[in-house]
């Protein structure tokens, strides 16, 4: 065990972490998986719980390599990734509606061994890296807004735009993370609120013209319609029938729970190893459980934003943060689904749920915030740090 320990470098309170979430999910997952079995008809308990194990196996792989890897070396791969990216979204939205029988406009199948994958997860991880980039070659000096037009706001608006049709509460998380990231790397803040504007206003354009020619291309926009309309007026809705097993799962766990794999919800929730897997925690570990749980996410977040301050070039601190929050805030919504905060968003338990593409996007930002928090030599290029940069104020504040 000591030897192993000795090759696994960076923070190791993120490493420890990562594994007590990767090991805890094992049980809620097998656990919801019998809806899977019983109610779907698909496979195994056991089968779901050996892929799961598996997919978590290769995400440790992806973590330990990826954090081998020296930190400055992203900012290549970043560039060469956000094309490749582009290619991948815009195949997913060309191959149709179905796989299976089910949406696909969000995945992509891989024929030699026969699993989808997600592309806006990797276009996400990819999309931050490149901002932190970006921001971090004009930390010293002043900007005008169309000397960032072409090489910042195209390939964020591209790729959010065909996340957009298939996805809504990705490409608005991701639009939201590339805001923030922007304010903490120095950006101009007169120049994001004309940003804001855009992104709302190209955001409207697309429904009224997804509502006005409906059919002409692959989109969700009934779907998020009537799940926000349903959460502020409370019709009954798909979303409406989850969120009220949710609720109910979560009220019959009390506060220590009904014990491991007795959940009973489990049966009549949909999605209940994967968008709402917390609810199933909470009824099955109460709310110390939960609370454990959040405790666990915040630590991250803290462990996080430690990293991010101890680096010593602006590159480290903003590709920790840009990778960083979102695994969290993804966290935080999907806890708040589960408790009706939000609508439903279709968002999963980051290293919790089950899903291989969402465990192994995870791992890779996680391997790069270890690879940032390692030793390595200095860039020649990076190592001046501006004392007034507002990532290092709310470090230092946090």
């Amino acid at each position: 065990m000591k030897r192993v320990l000795q090759h696994l470098e960076g923070d190791k309170a993120i490493w420890a972490v990562v594994a007590l979430l990767a090991l805890f999910s094992f049980l809620p997952v097998y656990s919801a998986s019998s809806n899977l079995v019983y109610v779907v008809g698909s496979g195994t308990t056991f089968g779901h719980l050996l892929k799961h194990g598996v997919l978590l196996l290769l995400g440790f792989g992806i973590i330990y390599g990826i954090h081998k890897i020296p930190t400055h070396f992203f900012k290549g791969l970043s560039i060469i990734a956000i094309p490749v990216v582009l290619v991948l979204l815009i195949y997913t939205l060309a191959q149709g509606n179905t796989i299976e029988g089910a949406n696909a406009s969000r995945w992509i199948r891989i024929p030699v061994v026969g699993f989808t994958f997600q592309t806006s997860n990797l276009a996400a991880v990819v999309l931050m890296i490149y901002v932190a980039r970006y921001l971090s070659r004009i930390k010293d000096r002043s900007i005008r807004f169309t000397e960032s037009l072409w090489p910042l706001w195209a390939p964020v608006f591209a790729i959010i735009a065909l996340i957009l049709p298939a996805n809504f509460s990705t490409a608005a998380i991701l639009f939201c993370m590339v805001l923030m990231l922007c304010f903490l790397g120095g950006y101009p803040l007169r120049y994001l609120g004309g940003i804001v504007l855009t992104g709302l206003a190209c955001l409207a354009l697309f429904v009224l013209l997804a509502k006005a020619m409906p059919g002409v291309f692959p989109n969700r926009v009934d779907t998020w319609m009537s799940r926000v309309e349903s959460f502020w007026d409370g019709q009954d809705s798909e979303g409406d029938y989850q969120i009220e097993k949710a609720k109910i799962a979560i009220a019959s766990g009390g506060l220590v729970g009904n014990g491991a794999g007795k959940s009973v919800m489990k049966h009549f929730l949909p999605q209940s190893s994967s968008d709402f897997i917390y609810a199933i925690i909470i009824e099955e570990y109460g709310l110390l459980g939960g609370l454990s749980l959040m405790f666990f996410y915040l630590l991250l977040l803290f462990r996080i934003v430690v990293v991010a301050n101890a680096n010593a070039s602006v590159f480290g601190k903003l590709v920790v943060i840009g990778v960083g929050l979102p695994i969290v805030f993804q966290a935080l919504i999907n806890m708040a689904v589960a408790v009706e905060l939000f609508p439903v968003t279709g968002q999963t338990l980051p290293l919790i749920s089950s899903g291989g593409t969402s465990i192994w996007m995870t791992c890779l930002a996680i391997g790069v915030i270890l690879s940032a928090s390692r030793k390595q030599p200095e860039v020649p290029d990076e190592t001046k740090i501006n004392e007034e940069h507002p990532l290092e104020i709310l470090s230092g504040q946090l």
